[in-house]
Formats: C-alpha cells, sequence, structure tokens
C-alpha cells in the first residue's frame, strides 16, 4: 500500500470534496434524464427518434473515453475534475435551449464529452482518497452520486408541477452546482494516487489492457446497460405502458435512484462480508428480476416495485469495478478507469438507442425483457474475477 503525506487539510475533507463532486456530478445528470419526457413531448418525438438521439450521449463519451484517461494523468485529476464539473453543468443548460432534434443531438454530444471526463477525473479522486482509509469506500462515493440522482428527480418533479421549462431548470442547476464547486474546490486531493508500478509503465499514457481489466469492463457493460436504460427510459416507460397520473410519471425513475443510493450505502459492508464477486453475482440476478418483474406485471405498485430491485442491483457495480481498476498491478489509476470504463460504457452506447429502436417495432415491453438478460452478464462474467 502507497503512503502518502496529508497536507494540512484534514483526511475528512478530502473525502467530503470529492463526496461533492461526486454529487454534482448525479444532480446535473438527474436534472437532464428527468426531463426527458418533457423534451421528448416539446420536440414531438417518437421512441425511434429519440433513441437515435439520446445515442448522441455515449457517442460523446466514446469519443474521448481514451483522452481523458490521458488528460488526467497528465495535467491531474484535480485540475480537469474542476473544469469538467464546470462544463458538464454549462453543457446541461444547452440541452434546455433545444429547439430541434439535430440541437439537441449535438448538444448531447458535447453533453456526453464533459460527462465522460468529469467520471474519470472524479474516479481518479476517488481512489486515491480511498487508499487515504485504507478500505473500501468507493461505493459510498458512488452513492452520493445516486442521492443526487434522488433529488434531482424530486427537484424536476417540482419543477414539472410548477410548469418550470426545463431551460430555467437547468440554469437552476448550473448556479447551484457551481456554487458548490466553487465553495469545495480547495479540498481536493492535491495529486493522485499511483500505485508502485514498474518504471517502464508508469511512462506509458497507452497500454492495452489486460484479462483482469477486460473482464471488469464486461462485467460493467452488463450493469451499464441497465443503467442507460432507466435514466433514459424509465420515464418513458411509465408513460406509455403504465399510465399512471401526470405527478407519479416519474415514480420509476425516483424509486429506482432512491434504491441505488441506499444500495451503494450499503456495498461497502456487504463486500467485506460475502466478499465482491458474491456481490456482483447477486447484483445480475437483481437486475434481471427487478426487470422481469415489470414487463410481466405492468401495473404502478408491481412496476415500482421492480424498478426498485434494479436500482438495488445496479447500485454495487459499477463502483466495484472502478475501485478494482484502481488496484491495477498494470496501469495507472486514470489510465485503468478509462480503460473500464471504455468497456463499460459501451453498454451505454448500445442501450438506449437499441431500446428505442425495439420499442417502436415491437413495444417497450420487449425492450425491457431483452435488458434483463443482458444484466445476467454481471453474474455470469463476476465469478471469472479473482
Amino acid at each position: 500500500m502507497m503512503n502518502i503525506s496529508l497536507p494540512r487539510t484534514p483526511q475528512g475533507y478530502f473525502r467530503l470534496s470529492v463526496s461533492s463532486f461526486y454529487f454534482i456530478q448525479g444532480l446535473v445528470f438527474a436534472s437532464w434524464a428527468s426531463r426527458i419526457p418533457d423534451i421528448k413531448a416539446a420536440l414531438h418525438l417518437n421512441e425511434a427518434e429519440l433513441g437515435g438521439i439520446l445515442f448522441s450521449i455515449p457517442m460523446g463519451q466514446i469519443t474521448v473515453m481514451a483522452l481523458s484517461g490521458y488528460l488526467v494523468s497528465r495535467f491531474g485529476s484535480r485540475i480537469m475534475l474542476t473544469i469538467a464539473a464546470l462544463l458538464y453543468s454549462t453543457s446541461l443548460v444547452t440541452l434546455g435551449a433545444a429547439s430541434t432534434s439535430w440541437q439537441l443531438s449535438v448538444a448531447l454530444f458535447f453533453f456526453g464529452i464533459t460527462a465522460n471526463l468529469c467520471n474519470i477525473s472524479v474516479n481518479t479522486q476517488g481512489v486515491g482518497v480511498e487508499r487515504l482509509y485504507r478500505r473500501s469506500i468507493m461505493a459510498s462515493f458512488h452513492g452520493l452520486w445516486s442521492l443526487a440522482g434522488f433529488t434531482g428527480g424530486l427537484i424536476s418533479t417540482l419543477m414539472v408541477g410548477l410548469n418550470i421549462s426545463p431551460l430555467f431548470h437547468f440554469i437552476l442547476i448550473f448556479a447551484a452546482t457551481s456554487a458548490i464547486l466553487l465553495t469545495m474546490r480547495g479540498s481536493m486531493l492535491p495529486r493522485d494516487a499511483v500505485k508502485e508500478l514498474p518504471e517502464k509503465a508508469k511512462k506509458k499514457k497507452f497500454v492495452m489492457p489486460d484479462r483482469y481489466i477486460v473482464l471488469l469492463g464486461v462485467v460493467a457493460f452488463g450493469s451499464m446497460v441497465c443503467e442507460g436504460m432507466m435514466f433514459d427510459w424509465s420515464g418513458v416507460y411509465f408513460d406509455t405502458v403504465i399510465h399512471p397520473r401526470k405527478e407519479l410519471v416519474r415514480l420509476g425513475y425516483i424509486v429506482f435512484m432512491c434504491a441505488m443510493a441506499c444500495g451503494r450505502f450499503t456495498a461497502d459492508k456487504l463486500v467485506t462480508r460475502f466478499g465482491i464477486i458474491k456481490v456482483l453475482q447477486a447484483s445480475g440476478i437483481t437486475i434481471a428480476i427487478g426487470l422481469l418483474i415489470s414487463v410481466f406485471f405492468p401495473y404502478l405498485s408491481s412496476a415500482t416495485f421492480g424498478f426498485m430491485l434494479v436500482g438495488f442491483g445496479t447500485s454495487s457495480v459499477v463502483p466495484l469495478c472502478y475501485s478494482m481498476a484502481g488496484k491495477s498491478k498494470t496501469m495507472v489509476p486514470g489510465i485503468a478507469l478509462a480503460a473500464v470504463s471504455t468497456i463499460g460504457f459501451v453498454g451505454f452506447l448500445i442501450g438506449p438507442p437499441a431500446i428505442g429502436f425495439v420499442a417502436h417495432a415491437l413495444g417497450l415491453q420487449w425492450s425491457f425483457a431483452m435488458i434483463a438478460i443482458v444484466g445476467l452478464t454481471t453474474t455470469l462474467v463476476a465469478h471469472k474475477l479473482k
């Protein structure tokens, strides 16, 4: 284990600061995801058109995945996270300002770019702080992301109830996140934790991922397909399949985010007790069961319960994969995280658009049933990790 000398800022302030940036990231994304039904209606998009437009987010993420890892390794996660968090919340405002489908596509592409840079930067900070504590705390960081998502869903429900447009809503979120950023940036980890790797490995900016990294990426892939589906399609599913009252359209999304947050705050203890492999295997099974319940019992109470199970199932997979990637013996943390994210975010790349096309042809319930099978990938591959 690497020893890091602490500066004057107490250890707890590093954790608080990094947690606040996870919260910023979650709040920005949730603000967009929870207003998708409103933007879909405003631009008069059908499921296939929306699916094609949503393709822009993962395209932006994948485009800069390797570059994000290089920038974080080259300039440090502290500088890059400060820049990325500001750009991420700024790009949210452009989504609300889009008045045509092509404008929304372009805005979503840059939204994906800034989201990826923010993701690699904040998780590199998280790996460093986790090493200071010398125990698993990565899942709790991602729990703050999910808590922010839950908060963002509640705020969106309030905004819809008050008939506030997405643009004005997103401007308010920009102001709030900018205030958090300015307050907490001074307490960020000053330098990234780097394990004692061979000198040759440290100098390489691009390294071919080994079997360990690839398997982590595949495990993350199965979960991230399901996450992307819930972020982008849960509100649409409730609106078009469940048909609740207008104020309950976002109930499934809110319950999903709440369950994800609760699962992440308890995941570290579960890993300590049962081991990471068993937790990952149980996660895949829980995801599949939750989705199938929502498909075969398309009623408000049962679908909400199913979405809750999906939230618990997806909660720990990605943070545990990122934490394990940070322990790679062949890659520095920023590059290892980028490699796992590249494979995992392919799930975001193919998931939401594929759901849109299948839903347009066969219906949303069929597409959700297909994704339940993908969720089992986490269970099937996890046992190969050591």
